[in-house]
């Protein structure tokens, strides 16, 4: 059998797991609820911080209760995707497509933390380890996972029908769908965790596969911290224009809290802008403008004190252009520091981990740059994001000469201590 000749230490997968009840709960019942408790405990999360908004804002004069508890709901909603229509001039609705994406990624950390549990809960289920690393057929992480999503999205569902109306429009349909790809791509892996499932799966994945792997998520770590730096040090250097933006507003003390803890949702955004800009492609704030290491084109904007990041129109210093250098600088070093704990004396080994890892991660940032725009506003500010296929093919050149460099040096530098 392949299970002795591997010579696998016992797991919870085993006989004493199989007979405990407490990983033998009722597998489509324990994962449902799971996953209506992943998204029923940020929802209300977000109903308490509308209520609070609306208290804040006019102390309960205008409106009702239920009106903050709509906002926290489409909030909520417009993190999973769904977008929403808000009151605009003439009374002309105004689609609001851009994702909070601090939101969803505070939604995809409690769908991990909860679909871990899930996946304990239901080891037992299912052949034993021994059996499964002979092969034998397992539809646990699988059914899990399903009856997880299913969960996730019945909440989902019920909320756009209560919290939706003809003026705000939420697109349920988006909602169900990014929920459903969001528990794809965070409850499935959490589920095979929690159950043990994706050690013993593990096994069988060649080497090569798990350091190049390592080396994706190496950079793309690396790259999006060097973009948060650089955000954060453009907005320090011109904080003074933040804070006036921010004073225009006329803002009481509780309502001025409440503002920059929303604006915070959208933090990162500005990081994916930053990356797009760092790589060259840069972005638009807004049509017919630009912003890149190049060249910088601006018009009216909204008082957002994030938008005092920005640079100043017109020509752009002598040293923005070599900050594109900065995405194969930063993908060299991770590449290396990732190669540090899986050493490689083999000159090919090394280049197809450090070429293929960097492919990756430039593809995996091109559908996280995707992502953080949309329509925030009516005329002009329809047009907000970065342009995510050219960001895309730019992040694939540089992450992948980066990773091949780094991987190279680093494996010259094992090579000379292995003499």
């Amino acid at each position: 059998m392949t299970s002795m000749l591997t010579g696998r230490p016992a797991t919870r997968l085993g006989p004493a797991a199989a007979d405990d009840p407490r990983h033998r709960r009722p597998l489509g019942l324990t994962a449902a609820l799971g996953g209506a408790a992943a998204a029923g405990s940020v929802l209300v999360v977000c109903l308490a911080v509308g209520v609070t908004g609306w208290f804040v804002t006019d102390a309960g004069v205008h409106g009702a209760p239920r009106d903050g508890l709509r906002s926290g709901a489409l909030a909520w909603l417009l993190a999973h995707g769904s977008g929403v229509h808000v009151p605009g001039a003439g009374g002309q609705g105004v689609a609001i497509t851009a994702i909070p994406l601090l939101l969803t990624i505070i939604c995809g950390w409690t769908m991990w933390r909860l679909a871990s549990r899930v996946g304990d809960s239901v080891s037992g289920h299912g052949p034993d380890a021994d059996a499964i690393a002979d092969g034998a057929r397992d539809w646990t992480v699988g059914l899990a996972t399903a009856a997880f999503a299913g969960g996730y999205a019945a909440v989902v569902l019920v909320t756009t029908q209560l919290a939706g109306t003809s003026a705000t429009a939420p697109s349920g349909a988006r909602a169900v769908f990014w929920s459903l790809v969001l528990s794809l791509l965070v409850a499935g892996p959490a589920i095979a965790v929690g159950s043990g499932r994706l050690a013993i799966w593990a096994a069988f994945v060649p080497g090569g596969v798990r350091a190049a792997a390592a080396t994706t998520r190496s950079i793309l770590l690396a790259f999006l911290l060097a973009s948060l730096i650089t955000f954060l040090a453009a907005l320090v250097l011109d904080l003074s224009t933040a804070m006036n933006v921010l004073s225009e507003l006329h803002l009481s003390g509780g309502e001025t809290v409440l503002f920059l803890g929303l604006s915070l949702l959208v933090l990162p955004n500005a990081v994916g802008f930053t990356g797009s800009y760092l790589l060259g492609p840069g972005f638009t704030v807004g049509s017919h403008t630009l912003v890149t290491p190049t060249a910088v084109v601006l018009g009216p904007l909204p008082a957002f004190p994030l938008f005092a990041a920005l640079p100043d129109t017109g020509p752009t210093p002598g040293w923005t252009p070599w900050l594109m250098a900065a995405p194969i600088v930063v993908a060299a070093v991770a590449t290396a520091w990732a190669q540090r704990s899986r050493p490689t004396t083999s000159w090919s080994d090394a280049a197809i981990r450090g070429c293929a890892g960097g492919i990756t991660a430039g593809i995996v940032l091109g559908f996280l740059l995707a992502r953080t725009g949309g329509a925030v506003g009516p005329g002009r500010m329809a047009q907000l994001g970065p342009f995510a296929f050219d960001a895309l093919v730019h992040a694939v050149t540089a992450f992948g000469l980066g990773g091949l460099v780094g991987a190279v040096v680093m494996t010259a530098w094992q090579r000379h201590r292995a003499t």
